[in-house]
């Protein structure tokens, strides 16, 4: 009879202990799960950083954003070559393909030097060809060095400027594969409006 009875209860304890154990890991699993996606989805009011990059999962840089400090140098394929520029004076946003290496960004900047004068004072949005030079650019500078706001397009060497240069004039500059203006048209801050043809020499042979 005592037998009987010990072991009703263990059938009945076991049966509890189980539905017990179950419960205690669905609810363990539910929370690990719902941490992950929190820490996966953290979402601030504000943030205030020197600089952001973002990469693949394998660490593939693919854009930086930095303040004028902390913007990297020319990285081509994720090692960095600052002996093929000066430092860049400007804060911004950094694009890099693929393999690492960059291909355009966003900069801009502006202050006054020493004697008060305006410098690096401006913006560009420019994209690169793969391992080459400037395909599209929009840029705009006005300080103590250069005035000018316009669009370039080019491929090798610059192919097209639409703009306004230096002299007030606004312009648009056709040249050929070799950098060449070979056509432009021109309306000077006074309102005379210009047509040229010139030659590989930079001769003007026909104007309108």
């Amino acid at each position: 009879m005592i037998q009987q009875q010990e072991d009703r209860f263990l059938k009945r304890f076991g049966q509890q202990f189980l539905i017990i154990y179950s419960a205690v890991l669905s609810t363990a699993f539910a929370v690990v799960l719902l941490s992950g996606a929190t820490v996966r989805r953290t979402q601030f009011d504000e943030i205030q950083v020197h600089r952001i990059d973002v990469v693949e999962p394998d660490g593939t840089l693919r854009m930086v954003i930095s303040n004028k400090d902390r913007l990297p140098p020319v990285i081509v394929k994720g090692k960095e070559h600052p002996e093929f520029g000066e430092p860049r004076p400007q804060a911004g946003m950094l694009f890099y393909n693929d393999e690492g290496s960059e291909n355009g960004g966003l900069i801009f900047g502006g202050r006054q030097n020493e004697k008060g004068e305006v410098v690096d004072s401006g913006g560009s949005l420019s994209f690169d060809r793969y391992g080459a030079n400037q395909v599209v650019q929009l840029a705009g500078v006005d300080d103590k060095t250069n005035r000018f706001a316009g669009l370039a397009i080019g491929d090798r060497n610059r192919r097209v400027w639409v703009g306004r240069t230096d002299d007030g004039n606004a312009s648009v500059l056709l040249m050929d594969s070799y950098g060449r203006p070979r056509i432009t048209m021109q309306v000077t801050k006074d309102g005379a409006p210009t047509l040229s043809f010139l030659d590989g020499k930079g001769q003007v042979i026909r104007k309108f």
